[in-house]
């Protein structure tokens, strides 16, 4: 095997790269100004366009894509320098043909990120809002543009590609400035619904935190199998998670008080069990199969009555 081919081939290749150092380091150096250039521009549109339009989202979406385009330039510019011969139409040309395989290898990606530029500018919800997904349920921690990213209530985070955040239902809690909330209270038959109602208003307005307009509201939704059921309405501001509770534990024991103190029956569910006799005695005889408890009611015969005794003669005087 000869050597010395391979040893002038390594040579060779040596001698290039060591003419190619200068450019490759003006190359880095470039890439690095063009890094901090695309910063210092993404802080700046930020700040301008958060002043003057007043949304974080759209803000977020245009200082991003200021510095992926300021990158992209920045690219191109070391590849010229870097590679004399290369030109922004070669590398046009080249993408010609592998553009196609790229965007089906890079399809979800180029899914989740159109989704995410059409969130932040369509802005359905803001960051710091409160969106319920499916079962996922928590504040918006930031809108990205391949994913978003909530924060549970109970403290954990969940990644939710745009692209499912975009084509899907959202319910966005914090739309709006106020929400309204319920609950069923039931009371006895035998109570006054008229009364009961009124004690359930008195006491949801006595409550700090629930408005007075729009006004509580009891309305009868049902008779139930033990209970008449009165819902209880009531709006509160703001509508976030932990306001939400906290007024809910207010109202509800405000109403359960209220009604307790004017001797207003609070029921519990209830059943009833009936026992059938199946015994042999009883076989085919429905009467005293009936159902019926304690004995001697008249509905259910459990056993014979004994006849009684006859009376004894009288002796003889």
């Amino acid at each position: 095997m000869d050597f010395s081919i391979a040893w002038q081939k390594l040579h060779q290749i040596g001698r290039e790269l060591m003419a190619a150092l200068p450019t490759m380091a003006i190359g880095l150096v470039v890439f690095i100004v063009f890094v901090l250039l695309a910063r210092g521009i993404r802080a700046v549109v930020g700040r301008v366009t958060h002043r003057r339009k007043g949304s974080q989202s759209l803000s977020l979406l245009l200082s991003r894509l200021t510095y992926v385009a300021v990158l992209i330039v920045g690219v191109l510019v070391v590849a010229t320098i870097v590679l004399p011969g290369f030109t922004p139409s070669s590398l046009i040309s080249a993408l010609g043909v592998g553009g196609i395989a790229i965007g089906f290898a890079f399809k979800d990606i180029f899914q989740n990120f159109l989704a995410g530029i059409l969130l932040l500018l369509t802005e359905p919800f803001k960051l710091e809002d409160q969106i319920k997904y499916k079962d996922f349920e928590g504040t918006v921690e930031s809108i990205q543009t391949r994913a978003t990213t909530i924060k549970t209530y109970d403290g954990r985070r969940v990644v939710i590609p745009n692209a499912e955040l975009f084509t899907n239902a959202v319910t966005v809690n914090t739309a709006y400035d106020k929400r309204r909330l319920q609950y069923d209270v039931g009371i006895g038959y035998g109570d006054d619904i008229a009364r009961s109602r009124q004690l359930i208003l008195d006491a949801m307005r006595e409550v700090d935190g629930v408005l007075a307009e729009p006004a509580p509201e009891a309305l009868v939704m049902d008779l139930a199998e033990s209970t008449v059921n009165i819902r209880a309405r009531w709006w509160v501001n703001p509508p976030r998670q932990a306001d939400i509770l906290d007024a809910q534990d207010k109202v509800l024991e405000a109403i359960k008080n209220k009604l307790t103190e004017h001797g207003i029956d609070l029921p519990f569910p209830t059943q009833q069990l009936l026992f059938h006799d199946q015994t042999e005695a009883t076989d085919g005889d429905r009467r005293r199969q009936r159902e019926g408890w304690p004995p001697g009611t008249g509905n259910v015969p459990h056993a014979r009555a004994a006849t009684p005794p006859a009376a004894a003669p009288e002796p003889p005087c």
